[in-house]
């Protein structure tokens, strides 16, 4: 896997050296980016859409990498044709906004896609950020997602199931929308940033009425920017019994240290173990 397009589902990047510094670190990484040239105009809904067709359709193609996150790119949904997306399967990757695309991708198309560092992410990255990264791209030889990552637990057991999430108030915005994501027998992970407790309360508390939660065989609370992951948790038992794992790992979401997590594939998760290991995963183009 060498090429990468990069396309703008969010927003832009501000400063032409972020970008240039994003460019330059995957160059480092072995990556050539098919379309090195610093974007200046907002794409509109369609335009988002039609540069994810594009991607797909050039064979030269192997993973096709948002710009960064922000907002919007769930504008762009009804603009995506999902049946081109299945018969031109290519590795999806960011995170925050993008959570937005990247669930309703794996449930229309069965692909994989990846929570994972976008390009502005990757201008001065850390080493477990990198390493997880490339673990991801490679297929995933190290199979267990939280290898090298603090994890504390909240309730403990072992489950099976799709891994599925990402940011919370991204993924809220899609409840009761042609793109809500389908929770039943997931493996759930959630992050946020720059929200308020009383916010993220009202986000779960959606959640938890609308029976999002119900069929969630495991959840994993990433990072929360500044909150702490026992006022979150308690969000949850509060309100409801929680008779399944509920972990926290501070390496999920708008952190400096990342996980790669990849949406869609077959994970265990194991309290006893602080394990989350993926048993069944195809990424695109990707040769286990």
């Amino acid at each position: 896997m060498n090429n990468v397009y990069i396309i703008s589902p969010s927003y832009l990047i501000k400063k032409k050296r972020e970008f240039t510094a994003g460019v330059r670190q995957l160059s480092k990484l072995g990556f050539n980016v098919l379309n090195p040239h610093f974007p200046t105009m907002l794409p509109s809904p369609q335009e988002k859409a039609d540069q994810i067709h594009h991607a797909c359709a050039d064979t030269g193609t192997d993973m096709i990498l948002a710009l960064r996150g922000g907002y919007s790119a769930m504008k762009s949904l009804p603009f995506i044709d999902f049946d081109h997306l299945r018969k031109h399967p290519k590795i999806i990757a960011g995170f925050s906004d993008l959570t937005a695309l990247l669930n309703p991708i794996h449930e229309r198309t069965g692909m994989v896609t990846l929570h994972a560092p976008m390009l502005v992410s990757l201008n001065a990255p850390t080493a477990f950020t990198v390493g997880s990264f490339m673990n991801a791209v490679r297929g995933y030889p190290e199979k267990n997602l939280f290898h090298g990552a603090p994890v504390k637990v909240y309730r403990h057991g072992s489950a099976a199931g799709i891994l599925k999430g990402g940011n919370l108030v991204t993924l809220t915005a899609l409840i009761d929308t042609d793109w809500e994501m389908e929770t039943e027998n997931s493996i759930l992970f959630l992050e946020e940033v720059d929200e308020k407790l009383h916010k993220v309360d009202r986000a779960l508390t959606q959640w938890i009425l609308a029976g999002k939660l119900k069929g969630v065989k495991g959840i994993i609370l990433g990072d929360f920017g500044g909150l702490k992951s026992r006022e979150v948790f308690q969000i949850l038992a509060s309100q409801m019994e929680l008779g399944i794992p509920v972990v926290h790992c501070p390496h999920i979401g708008h952190v400096p240290d990342k996980i790669t997590m990849p949406v869609g594939a077959e994970v265990e998760l194991d309290t006893r173990k602080k394990q989350l290991v993926i048993r069944k995963l195809e990424l695109p183009g990707v040769r286990p």
